[in-house]
């Protein structure tokens, strides 16, 4: 059934999601994939797009975690309020009994103050609709839902979302083996981003773990899909897909995949068994078999001039002692200044006290999250 009524398809209007200070990368990622940033408001982006577009959205997108469409909106300013409204919205034309279902909330500056509890009002609302208008109900699952249901109530005004990305978009599907503390692949994205690496000189991770920066560098150079191997999208589950359309969209940007050249990306790691997962996980990627991976440590690597550096650098409140970290920041550093020359390095920091020990001058210090964790991503410009 296709139904006219939705706030998204009134006003073609979405909401990307994503990390902060990445907003503005966002807004232009979007811009390049055919859609038309509004608002740039903190963890998200405002956009308007075509149907078309929201599926290149979702399936090429490299940065945004979930694209959400609106279904409707209402003055909340109690539990009564969210509930009343939510049970009175047709969730038959959404949900299907065989469906399961999740709901994720978000509150801040509003009468209702407690996330869970309102994710909790709209479920009972959902639930009780269905019992009463069909006789049974479907089921939640928590961990893998047919469909996600977002709900965001600030300065209580209520929207009330369903996810088009079917969950976060940074699970790709190609990281089977991790590291202990793995880096977010759309962290990883952004990175390669604010780096500026076009290809244009060999991009090498000396600390690469499992291989995320390495596999959103292949991402990102050989036009590859972040959502290539994601076996299902949200927005499949929306009364008005067309599924020719979005059969459409994917033919048209596998047909932009290209082929990595030899030699372009390259990483190393000490650990054997964090090199042993990078090639596995590259493995499941276009191209990632070209990517060489070395087992060594960076103190032991030959000379790597005119690359482009990537790495994260291990930080204090996670792993290793202060003392320990010290010393090995400032090995990397005379890494950098004796093995790298003409070289440029985007290093992620995410212990400031360490940053002097590099024994480097970096020329940009650039704000950004690693989840909880407040980084900086640090320009170096080796001569």
């Amino acid at each position: 059934m296709i139904v006219n009524e939705f706030e998204y398809q009134k006003e073609g209007r979405y909401f990307a999601q994503c990390g902060r200070h990445v907003e503005e990368l966002v807004a232009e990622e979007l811009r390049e994939l055919g859609a038309e940033p509004k608002d740039i408001l903190r963890g998200g982006v405002h956009f308007r797009a075509k149907k078309e577009i929201l599926y290149r959205a979702n399936y090429c997108s490299q940065l945004a975690s979930r694209i959400l469409a609106p279904l409707f909106s209402f003055r909340c300013t109690s539990d009564k309020s969210l509930y009343n409204a939510s049970y009175n919205f047709e969730w038959e034309k959404i949900l299907g009994i065989e469906d399961t279902f999740a709901v994720f909330a978000h509150v801040s500056n509003s009468l209702i103050t407690h996330s869970q509890y309102a994710a909790l009002k709209l479920k009972d609302a959902i639930v009780d609709r269905f019992r009463k208008i069909v006789g049974k109900r479907p089921s939640v699952d928590r961990e893998d839902p047919h469909v996600w249901i977002n709900l965001n109530v600030q300065e209580n005004h209520a929207v009330v979302s369903i996810d088009t990305s079917g969950g976060v978009l940074h699970r790709r599907g190609y990281r089977m083996h991790g590291g202990v503390t793995p880096l977010q692949e759309t962290l990883a994205a952004a990175i390669i981003r604010l780096s500026g690496w076009k290809g244009d000189r060999p991009l090498f991770d000396p600390l690469c773990g499992s291989g995320t920066l390495l596999a959103e560098a292949l991402l990102h150079i050989c036009h590859i899909p972040a959502g290539f191997l994601r076996p299902r999208f949200g927005f499949e589950l929306l009364p008005d897909y067309e599924q020719k359309l979005w059969q459409k969209v994917k033919k048209a940007n596998d047909n932009r995949i290209r082929k990595l050249p030899e030699g372009l990306i390259a990483g190393s790691d000490i650990d054997l068994a964090l090199v042993q997962a990078a090639h596995s996980n590259l493995s499941r990627i276009p191209s990632g078999e070209k990517i060489a991976i070395i087992h060594s440590d960076f103190r032991q690597l030959p000379g790597l001039e005119n690359n482009c550096i990537v790495c994260n650098l291990p930080y204090g409140v996670r792993q290793g002692e202060k003392e320990e970290l010290k010393i090995m920041y400032k090995a990397f550093g005379d890494f950098l200044k004796h093995k790298c020359k003409d070289s440029i390095a985007f290093i992620l920091c995410g212990d400031f006290d360490l940053i002097g020990s590099i024994g480097l001058k970096p020329s940009r210090r650039i704000p950004i999250f690693n989840g909880p964790i407040e980084c900086r991503l640090l320009k170096f410009e080796i001569y």
